[in-house]
């Protein structure tokens, strides 16, 4: 979540508010109306303030499943491009938690709700509903009567043209330019703007669709498609394995499909179909490697859908069909990290599932510290060591930069936007915190921990409280001499890093560090610089390692010696154009813009927009960004409009 669950190297995405109702908003675990929520005060650690979020609770979303709790979902939805809707029926199966219960509470955002029925019997009938007022954050509880008896209600709705979690593009933004394009985004809470739902993930539910298309264009979905129902306009899909809301996801348009492997294969656009199977053709032997080690990929198959630049994210882990920025196809397999972490989400993430997005790094740190795994089985451990150096770096950068409330685990996010949870604290804080507990165990051992951590919480959704009671019975229990309780309570509880804590480093990355230095003091010419046999990693280690000022002359020899605005690699680029920014280096201007108006990826918009702001050129910032907006998903508006404009 998601997640970027999303990002190679996720950033902070900053909380926005979104459409309020003119009247207070309901707190979504009482039902009663109550203030507006002000920021969290900042405190040194949740458990020292001793005022704790209750385990178990999703503070975001309004669903009862105490009461009703959704078992299985049905779609039926037109897409209408011309209307940016979609629109149709959600049918809901439910079980009964309470027996006196009455109400199911649903999470909507901006939902034209049409029509809610019931089912008693054989027959569907009108049942009351009441769309109560929307919170800032959190969007409008949907609340419909059922009657005593009924197994399934039935709500009839349209999207809205600006729905948060849906993104709309014309031809022109696309990579054939001949049709237009629909995708959706749920993680975090983002599925409730295209789907009345229990939008939380402790609520786990599986799902049938079907998807009605403007001809020529095709559906697919994190689902397997019903070849034999389906037809041209009309795509039939079913999902058997249960999910939470946040992994439910939709793209429609121009796509073609080629297998890279018994159970993997691609979807994307005509053009981009053989450079996507080039680069991610070891995705199979990803699949297989961490199969050997974690146990069964209980998915079926994974597939890998190629979107269109204006992604917000890297990646997004959804079951069968992990959604995947093109900015990734570098043409030499150096940034394929982003599909191992993609993969390890089926495990963690997936597979388990944090309860509420306090939890998140349940989902993220397993699956960074997964990633550098995979890595390792494929590609080998100098690549395993430099991801780890790489991801340390970030982390520290990103502890730099945050309030002591952000730099915890398991954070506190009342009153906020969880979209706030996505840092580097949840992912490489999380990773780091699994890799300390490795070292001191041996690697055998704790491989043999996670692959029945999997096993005992597998397709269900859990706690960090359930986390730590699984840890007393095993690890604790297992290797007392070695761990610690309160040191573990430390890495989840406190800000920053425990004193002692894992630095992880890349002897790969010495000659580099050590030709910039002289480059710096004049003892080495730009075109002295020896770049052979450099990957994305060094190239990135040598540029975000440059100091904050740099002279015309040192950029325009080092640009001349490099070709480093000229650069194809997304991330190298991305980092030259930081540099670029700051020192106000005139002639990487017109692929800054070119760049910013091109691509959607939080990642590289977000610090570039941020640089240009800092270094006196808002006026810049807002003129680039309002030539690129209209190509950028709703969630790259909302962060990036925030930067801009000061909001």
């Amino acid at each position: 979540m998601i997640g970027e669950s999303f990002m190679l190297r996720p950033l902070l995405i900053t909380a926005a508010l979104l459409v309020a109702g003119c009247s207070q908003p309901e707190d979504p675990q009482t039902g009663k109306t109550a203030p507006q929520a002000t920021p969290a005060q900042k405190v040194e650690s949740p458990k020292a303030s001793g005022d704790l979020p209750e385990s178990g609770v999703d503070y975001h979303s309004f669903a009862n499943p105490d009461q009703f709790r959704v078992q299985h979902l049905a779609l039926d939805l037109a897409v209408d491009f011309a209307q940016k809707e979609l629109s149709g029926t959600a049918t809901l199966e439910l079980e009964k938690k309470a027996a006196g219960a009455t109400e199911l509470r649903l999470d909507t955002r901006d939902l034209d709700i049409r029509l809610a029925q019931a089912l008693q019997g054989d027959n569907w009938q009108d049942t009351s509903f009441e769309l109560k007022t929307a919170d800032p954050h959190l969007g409008a509880a949907l609340v419909v009567q059922v009657p005593d008896g009924a197994r399934s209600v039935r709500i009839e709705y349209a999207t809205a043209p600006g729905a948060s979690g849906v993104q709309w593009l014309t031809p022109a933004q696309t990579a054939g330019r001949q049709h237009p394009f629909l995708f959706t985004q749920a993680q975090a809470i983002h599925a409730r703007s295209f789907v009345p739902i229990q939008d939380t993930p402790q609520v786990r539910f599986s799902y049938e669709a079907v998807i009605r298309t403007p001809e020529p264009l095709r559906a697919v979905m994190s689902a397997e498609l019903n070849e034999e129902k389906s037809s041209a306009g009309e795509y039939h899909f079913a999902m058997p394995q249960a999910i939470p809301s946040y992994l439910l996801a939709l793209a429609v348009g121009d796509l073609e499909f080629k297998p890279m492997g018994a159970r993997t294969g691609v979807w994307a656009e005509p053009s981009m179909l053989e450079a996507a199977v080039r680069e991610f053709e070891d995705t199979e032997d990803m699949l297989e490697a961490t199969e050997k080690v974690y146990g069964k990929y209980r998915w079926d198959r994974y597939d890998l859908l190629i979107l269109p630049p204006s992604f917000p994210f890297g990646g997004m882990e959804n079951p069968r069909l992990s959604f995947i920025t093109p900015t990734v196809i570098a043409g030499d397999k150096s940034l394929v990290a982003l599909i191992a972490h993609e993969l390890a989400h089926s495990w963690s993430g997936n597979l388990v599932t944090n309860a509420s997005w306090r939890d998140l790094w349940l989902n993220e740190g397993f699956t960074t510290y997964l990633t550098n795994r995979i890595m390792e089985f494929v590609f080998g451990n100098d690549r395993y060591r430099m991801e780890m150096a790489m991801g340390y770096d970030d982390l520290l950068a990103d502890i730099k930069d945050r309030e002591d409330r952000d730099e915890i685990m398991a954070i506190d996010l009342r009153g906020r936007d969880p979209d706030e949870v996505f840092s580097n604290i949840p992912y490489e804080k999380g990773s780091l915190f699994l890799y300390e507990i490795e070292n001191k165990i041996g690697r055998e051992a704790f491989d043999q921990f996670l692959l029945g951590y999997f096993d005992h919480f597998a397709f269900k959704s859990i706690t960090t409280e359930d986390f730590l009671e699984y840890l007393d019975k095993t690890l604790l229990a297992d290797h007392a001499d070695k761990l610690d309780r309160a040191r573990i309570e430390e890495w989840i509880f406190k800000p920053g890093l425990p004193a002692g804590a894992p630095e992880p480093r890349s002897d790969a990355f010495v000659p580099v560090e050590e030709q910039r230095a002289q480059w710096l003091d004049g003892k080495l010419a730009a075109d002295a610089i020896d770049t052979s046999g450099w990957t994305f990693h060094h190239w990135k280690v040598f540029l975000d390692g440059m100091p904050e000022k740099l002279s015309s002359e040192q950029l325009a020899a080092l640009d001349k010696a490099l070709d480093l605005t000229a650069v194809k690699n997304n991330e190298v680029a991305a980092s030259w154009l930081k540099i670029a920014v700051r020192n106000q280096y005139q002639p990487a201007y017109q692929r800054l813009e070119d760049f910013l108006t091109s691509i959607g990826r939080n990642k590289f918009l977000r610090p570039l927009y941020r640089a240009l702001v800092e270094s006196g050129q808002q006026q810049l910032a807002q003129e680039i960004f309002e030539k690129a907006k209209g190509g950028y998903h709703p969630l790259s508006v909302k962060v990036n409009s925030q930067i801009v404009y000061d909001q």
